[in-house]
């Protein structure tokens, strides 16, 4: 699987600037609103150290590194929902990412338009947020609809009526204005709520955009204090450093690992994701997985037949194999662990998947 982030927000708030400073790939971010119309996409790769440790110890022919994606969405504008602006296009470009990245503009500059009255950073947020609630209202409100026909037809049907259940929940905190991925769901009700891409039940990250002396201490509070996650970032500055090597940033006054590659380490955290290491003379590979699944579920990641016709697994931490020198004096030691079906598949775990396929 590939991490897919959308990255929203108001007109001119740097989301265009955010997207060129991590994917290096010149868009189009002119001055005014909706000059980014058509999503633009971009593919990255996840910097890992593990990676590159792996392949030095196996001489690996190539690196791979997992990937990101980002989808750099035209900026919303309030009534969004009911079409305004370019709203409804955008808001169905939402729908197929797996996490959300609102920027919220921080930064002072005349020269920047700033589509809003004044910069007032929880009422961009809240304007955001109500856009998307209104659509996924939309959404439920139909849905309900259709369901009361069904269980007309089909009274005793329980999944329909857990599904109805779950929907006029959905329906009566959106009414309510609720964000659906701040609440407890049980899993059935994930499941529901997942078939109808609901944009609020995705998990999202707060960018503010600006420096720290541009962002009041009360503002952070409140984030802090209603625990929205959220990261505080000058975009530009990033865009600028972008091509800068460690010494220089260092000689710049700038931390030694850009703060996009927090952004990214901060989704993964978000959306619950590990990553598992193969590696050998042909390639070293990082390997995307959702925390708590299973090492069967890990073999169908690298190939469908894996997942299938899983055997077993030889697994190891990645450390302890490169302390180790290699894998034949791991085995020598007794350091690789042959694990079955049940295994649940760690953070940094080198895997060698056994199957009869």
């Amino acid at each position: 699987m590939s991490l897919s982030l959308g990255i929203i927000g108001l007109p001119n708030v740097g989301k265009s600037t955010l997207f060129e400073a991590i994917t290096k790939k010149q868009v189009a971010k002119e001055n005014y609103p909706f000059c980014t119309i058509d999503p633009n996409v971009g593919i990255v790769a996840v910097p890992d150290e593990r990676v590159d440790a792996l392949a030095q110890l196996t001489k690996s022919a190539k690196k791979i590194y997992t990937t990101v994606e980002f989808v750099d969405i035209a900026g919303l504008v309030k009534g969004a929902n009911k079409g305004e602006g370019l709203g409804n296009k955008f808001l169905a470009q939402i729908r197929n990412v797996n996490a959300i990245v609102y920027v919220l503009r921080c930064f002072k500059n005349e020269n920047i338009i700033n589509t809003q009255t004044a910069i007032n950073i929880l009422q961009d947020k809240s304007i955001l947020e109500t856009e998307m609630i209104l659509k996924d209202l939309e959404t439920v409100e139909k849905r309900i609809s259709g369901l009361n026909k069904e269980i007309r037809a089909n009274p005793k049907d329980k999944m329909i009526e857990k599904e109805m259940e779950t929907l006029v929940r959905a329906n009566d905190l959106l009414e309510k204005e609720k964000i659906l991925a701040n609440l407890n769901w049980s899993d059935e009700e994930k499941r529901i709520l997942d078939n109808y891409q609901l944009l609020t039940i995705k998990q999202r990250i707060f960018l503010l955009n600006g420096s720290h002396n541009e962002i009041s201490p009360k503002i952070v509070e409140i984030f802090q204090k209603n625990n929205w996650p959220f990261l505080i970032i000058d975009v530009l500055t990033e865009l600028d450093a972008s091509d800068l090597t460690i010494e220089e940033r260092i000689s710049f006054g700038l931390e030694q690992e850009t703060k996009l590659n927090e952004l990214i380490k901060k989704c993964y955290q978000l959306l619950d994701l590990i990553t598992f290491f193969t590696t050998g003379s042909d390639e070293t590979r990082g390997w995307t997985l959702k925390r708590n699944e299973t090492a069967p579920q890990a073999g169908g990641v690298i190939h469908t037949d894996f997942e299938k016709r899983f055997i077993r697994a030889d697994v190891i931490n990645w450390q302890e194999l490169v302390k180790a020198g290699g894998f034949i004096q791991a085995k020598e030691k007794g350091l690789i662990r042959t694990e079955g079906k049940e295994y649940i598949v760690q953070d940094g775990d080198v895997i060698e998947i056994k199957s009869d396929a």
